[in-house]
């Protein structure tokens, strides 16, 4: 992995923090999207740099805005000489959502709509801008993070459960073509994951409380849970899995 470049969206905290510097402690260098915090962000740079003696930097992206994509990767491409891994890992909620974080009856389109760009469209106009340029490199790998509320119930989550869905269908379908690429696609699909984006629940605490309940583990998940999964994914021992959903949920979904 030393010397190779991931390229992962949303990584200033939470998930995405704990990926890129699982990735970063491995040696590989980084370069990663933020929304709003650029001092975040540059200090993120900076820390994983020295740190771990790699190459870190961070550049803005609105994943609403997926036109942002090619600009990004161009500018990632004066930086870094190559792309090894893509990770579509940046969300949307508060203000965003509205209309799409709600009970069924209440859904609007905006929302939902908002939902899919972040979602979905995100996840390819990232790999497709990402894969022309593993191609380069004779190859890589590809991560959309997912979640189990696309396969049990969670109040409030419909409009989030059923894009999460339709990326794990559209992961499928860029594994089966890319592959010829040598690029492999993968997901993983999270339970409830101690976040701020799970905070902003209006549910968050009764989402905790019944989630350490039903897992046989006893605890909520953490970032780390899922980082070390997708660094799975990337990495050599798994060079034969490709067009699969890694669910790492602490037993929950079977209770």
């Amino acid at each position: 992995m030393q010397g190779k470049t991931l390229v992962i969206t949303g990584a200033t905290k939470g998930i995405g923090k704990a990926i890129a510097e699982r990735f970063a402690r491995a040696g590989v260098n980084i370069a990663f999207t933020y929304n709003s915090s650029a001092d975040t962000a540059n200090a993120l740079a900076q820390e994983w740099s020295e740190r771990y003696g790699v190459k870190a930097k961070a550049y803005a992206l609105n994943i609403l805005e997926p036109d942002e994509f090619k600009p990004l990767f161009e500018a990632i491409d004066a930086d870094f000489d190559r792309v090894d891994f893509f990770v579509s890992n940046a969300m949307i909620y508060g203000r965003a959502v509205v209309g799409g974080y709600g009970k069924f009856l209440r859904l609007k389109p905006r929302g939902l709509n908002n939902i899919y760009t972040a979602t979905v469209n995100a996840f390819v106009m990232g790999s497709q801008e990402a894969a022309k340029r593993m191609q380069k490199v004779g190859g890589g790998a590809i991560v959309t993070l997912s979640s189990t509320g696309n396969l049990v119930y969670i109040e409030n989550y419909a409009g989030h459960g059923t894009n999460k869905a339709a990326v794990e269908s559209m992961m499928r379908y860029a594994a089966a073509e890319l592959g010829e690429l040598n690029i492999r696609v993968n997901a993983v699909s999270g339970g409830p994951i101690d976040t701020d984006a799970l905070k902003a629940f209006t549910n968050y605490e009764e989402v905790k409380a019944e989630t350490v309940k039903r897992s046989p583990l006893g605890r909520m998940g953490a970032p780390e849970d899922i980082a070390g999964a997708v660094f799975f994914l990337c990495g050599s021992e798994s060079s034969w899995i490709t067009g699969q959903t890694l669910i790492v949920d602490g037993g929950t979904t079977f209770q």
